[in-house]
C-alpha cells in the first residue's frame, strides 16, 4: 500500500510516502525476483472462482491519488510493464468536484486519473472526502460510496468494482455498505498478507512508507518477519479500534435518548 511518491512530500503525508528513488528500487526487486503484479479485481475474481493465479502475485496499490503517483510512479511500472491499482478520493483531486483545502498534497486532476487507467492502472474507489466510514450515520455513509462511484463511472466511462477502506477502518455495517452500493471486493491495511480466507471485502495490505528500507521491503514482500516490522501498527490498531467502538455505542446511546 502505497500514498504518495515524491521528493518533498506534504508534511501531513510526508511519513506515509516514498521518495521516487525508493518506488523504483521496490519495483526492480519485484521484476528481479519473479513477482507477477496483479490488479485488485483480478486477484478478488481469481480466488473467487478458483481460477490459478501466475507465479508470484502481488497487489501494487495506491491512496488517495496523489499527483507524484502520475509524475514518478507511472514511468516505472510503465517500464515494467506492471498494472496497479489507484483508489481515488474523488472530492480531493482536482477539479469540478473538488473540496477547497480539504487534500493533504497536491492531487490528480481526473485528466491524470484517466492517463493511469489508459496505461493499465485499475480505478478504485476511496470515498468521497476520505472520512472513517465506521463513524457515520448510514446516509452518510451511502453517500460517501455511491457518489465516489459515481463520479468515477462518470469521468472514466466504467464503473469501480474494487474499494479501498479510508484509513483502513471497517467494521460489518460498513462491509455490508460497500458491497450494496456495487462494489465486488474492498482492501483493508491489517499489515499482514491478503488471504482468500479474509473474505473478498476484508482483504489486507502492507504499508510502504518513507523509512521502509529495501531489505525490509524484502523481507515483507517474501512473506518474513512481517508481525515483527508491523508489532506497533498493530497494537495502535487493537486500542484505536476498541476508541471507535465506544464511541458508535456513545452515539447509538444519544440518538436513542432524544
Amino acid at each position: 500500500m502505497y500514498h504518495a511518491v515524491g521528493h518533498a512530500p506534504a508534511a501531513a503525508i510526508r511519513a506515509l510516502s516514498v521518495s521516487p528513488e525508493a518506488f523504483a528500487d521496490q519495483m526492480s526487486l519485484l521484476a528481479e525476483r519473479g513477482f507477477t503484479p496483479v490488479s485488485t479485481a483480478h486477484l478478488a475474481q481469481a480466488w473467487r472462482d478458483g481460477a490459478p493465479l501466475p507465479l508470484h502475485p502481488v497487489l501494487i496499490t495506491f491512496d488517495d491519488g496523489y499527483r507524484g503517483v502520475r509524475e514518478h510512479a507511472l514511468p516505472v511500472l510503465h517500464r515494467h510493464g506492471f498494472p496497479s491499482t489507484l483508489f481515488v478520493t474523488t472530492g480531493w483531486l482536482r477539479g469540478a468536484y473538488e473540496i477547497d483545502g480539504a487534500a493533504l498534497d497536491t492531487m490528480l486532476d481526473w485528466d491524470e486519473v484517466r492517463e493511469l487507467a489508459a496505461e493499465g492502472a485499475e480505478i478504485g474507489g476511496h470515498s468521497h472526502t476520505h472520512p472513517q466510514l465506521d463513524q457515520l450515520p448510514d446516509d452518510r455513509l451511502r453517500y460517501e460510496l455511491e457518489h465516489c462511484r459515481e463520479l468515477v463511472a462518470e469521468q472514466l466511462g466504467v464503473r469501480p468494482v474494487s474499494f479501498a477502506y479510508p484509513y483502513g477502518y471497517s467494521d460489518r455495517r460498513v462491509r455490508r455498505a460497500v458491497r450494496s452500493a456495487g462494489f465486488a471486493q474492498a482492501l483493508a491495511v491489517g499489515n499482514a498478507s491478503a488471504d482468500p480466507r479474509q473474505g473478498p471485502f476484508a482483504l489486507r495490505r502492507m504499508t510502504v512508507r518513507r523509512g521502509t528500507g529495501i531489505e525490509e521491503f524484502a523481507r515483507l514482500v517474501e512473506g518474513r518477519a512481517i508481525a515483527r516490522a508491523f508489532a506497533r501498527d498493530r497494537a495502535l490498531t487493537k486500542a484505536y479500534a476498541l476508541v471507535r467502538g465506544s464511541r458508535r455505542l456513545a452515539r447509538k446511546a444519544s440518538r436513542a435518548h432524544v
